[in-house]
């Protein structure tokens, strides 16, 4: 950016949550169209645990790609941060822009970066749970399909 390192700093982190939206997404994309392939022609969903786990596996599928939505729209905040020139008034611009659209009431106070990046973190940990519990689902129903 300009050398600002409060500008340099939140770009990044934006850059960075970019791609932590995009990869789990992709990932529960391809299993999904992928894996209803492979259980039908093996008759998983005849047998009641598998079908039980590729129920999981969606519900999980579900969470995964909300989660990485919700970082691509925390993504795009931290890069409208970033466009201002201090903290504050990036700050101010978010919430303004968050008021605006109703999705949160007007704070009392402007909350520092590193609260927000510390709730970005957050959300960050639930969609790494939830496809960790995808990933798992997807094995414990290839391990009770038939063969």
């Amino acid at each position: 950016m300009t050398g600002n390192p409060y500008q340099d700093r939140t770009d990044r982190f934006a850059g960075m949550l970019m791609r932590q939206a995009a990869w789990p997404a992709a990932l529960v994309v391809a299993a999904n169209i992928l894996a209803p392939l492979a259980a039908s022609t093996r008759g998983a969903f005849e047998n009641l645990p598998a079908a039980f786990a590729l129920s999981i596996t969606a519900a999980s599928a579900v969470a995964v790609l909300a989660l990485s939505a919700l970082l691509a729209f925390d993504a795009l905040l931290f890069r409208v941060m970033a466009s201002h020139d201090d903290e504050a008034s990036g700050g101010g611009a978010v919430d303004d822009m968050l008021t605006r659209m109703r999705l949160k009431p007007a704070p009392s106070a402007t909350r520092s970066l590193e609260d927000r990046m510390a709730g970005t973190n957050r959300l960050l940990f639930k969609q790494r749970a939830a496809l960790a519990l995808f990933a798992a689902a997807l094995l414990a129903a290839g391990f009770w399909a038939p063969r």
